[in-house]
């Protein structure tokens, strides 16, 4: 039976990699950085170009399909997910690596259909690494099948999770608290690449057991979450049950028994969801400064 969706990720992947040509190029030269809910929640002028690059390649060929992206809403778009053919892109899913030159800065591209992602590519460019997932196709990096790890103790597992960009007292409280209960599982160790969708395809390589994080965002994660699930990983809510991408808390893991181990670990609790209304949200999409680097 053909896939419905063959061209269109086809398409996906094409731009995913002109865009990693425009990320890379911008590391060569300077980066404009301004700051939206706070002086380490930044922004370039890379990822508004970038993310422009997508869409207006995708709406001269699919003129009928909806958006959801990172800087868009950043300006003021809704975030809404609906039955319709959905793209769900986060231009620079690392920005902060990217302002340092840390290596690892994926594009990200997801798309959905009946509020269920049927495809994702996260393209790490400076790596060159494309990895993708078809929904009941598999999972794969530059065309290689993807496998999560067999590691089923936690006493055993590398967990990767990141600290966010929210500063207030309580939330990074309650983030090391769950790190600390996390380190005296104990694991093997704690890793953090930077980047939601790297973290979610270092699980999908089996190169870590699971990843966790409450504060990212739909866009951080849609790509990379099929290409979890298809890699033969599961994907669960902080709490337990299903993973709610709007949520913005998720747990990645190779295997339910060891999300299971993390959901009685984590120290939970609930930022505003993506598909709040504006006003509801606590992140203030104003750019407050500028500089170079």
């Amino acid at each position: 039976m053909a896939d419905p969706w063959e061209s269109t990720m086809d398409h996906a992947v094409a731009i995913a990699r002109k865009a990693g040509e425009v990320v890379c190029d911008a590391l060569r030269g300077d980066r404009m950085v301004t700051t939206k809910s706070s002086a380490v929640d930044l922004v370039t002028q890379t990822d508004q170009k970038v993310e422009q690059l997508i869409i207006q390649s995708v709406k001269e060929k699919f003129p009928t399909h909806r958006f959801i992206g990172e800087e868009s809403v950043a300006a003021g778009e809704s975030c809404i997910l609906s039955d319709s053919p959905t793209w769900i892109i986060d231009p620079i899913d690392g920005t902060t690596n990217f302002v340092h030159a840390f290596p690892f800065v994926a594009v990200c591209i997801g798309f959905a259909v009946n509020k269920q992602v049927e495809f994702g590519v996260v393209y790490s460019c400076i790596e060159d690494k494309m990895f993708t997932a078809r929904r009941g196709r598999g999972a794969f990096c530059n065309g290689e099948p993807l496998q999560v790890s067999q590691q089923k103790a936690v006493e055993q597992a590398i967990v990767a999770t990141e600290f966010g960009s929210d500063r207030d007292p309580e939330v990074v409280d309650k983030i090391f608290q769950s790190l600390r209960n996390v380190l005296c599982l104990p694991v093997h160790g704690v890793r953090g690449a930077g980047s939601a969708a790297m973290n979610m395809c270092l699980v999908a390589s089996g190169c870590v057991e699971a990843y966790y994080e409450i504060g990212v965002h739909v866009w951080d994660v849609a790509a990379a979450s099929l290409i979890v699930s298809e890699a033969g990983g599961v994907l669960m809510d902080v709490e337990g049950g299903e993973v709610d991408l709007m949520s913005r808390r998720i747990i990645a893991a190779n295997s339910k028994t060891v999300a299971e181990r993390l959901v009685k670990t984590i120290v939970a609790f609930s930022p505003p969801r993506d598909d709040a209304a504006p006003s509801d949200r606590c992140e203030d999409s104003t750019h407050l400064s500028a500089r170079k680097v």
